[in-house]
């Protein structure tokens, strides 16, 4: 018996159309990065969560290093997380010069233990990153 990970079909043929003409249109006008359909995308994401600005980048790994930056993490810093996640959290917090500091996960959640945060924080505590697993 085979059990697929994910099928995305039913909720794709909803929007199959739509989708084949957003990509249709960035592959004719070939602007594959800062272009129209981009600043647009940007214009609705930060109207949706009433925002005045947005920014749209290419993976979750630059949304945290960005994140990060906005907030001024730098060298020396700490920035708390979980280690039950992709390595790009800690990943993005060690490539600032920041250290991250790990919190161990609610074996009932599997996501980081919230009651154990509080321990960890310093003085050079600057952020934390509770990652939400399984959506």
């Amino acid at each position: 018996m085979q059990v697929p990970v994910l099928d995305l079909k039913a909720q794709y043929a909803a929007i199959k159309d739509e989708v084949m003409r957003a990509i249709t249109d960035v592959c004719e006008s070939q602007l594959f990065a800062l272009g129209p359909a981009v600043a647009e995308f940007e214009e609705k994401i930060a109207a949706y969560c009433g925002s005045k600005y947005a920014i749209g980048v290419s993976s979750g790994t630059d949304a945290l290093l960005v994140s990060l930056m906005a907030l001024e993490v730098k060298p020396g810093d700490e920035v708390i997380t979980s280690p039950f996640t992709f390595f790009a959290t800690a990943g993005s917090v060690a490539r600032l010069g920041a250290k991250p500091v790990f919190v161990d996960i609610d074996p009932d959640s599997y996501n980081i233990d919230a009651s154990r945060i509080e321990e960890k924080i310093t003085e050079k505590t600057r952020a934390i990153i509770p990652v939400h697993l399984f959506g």
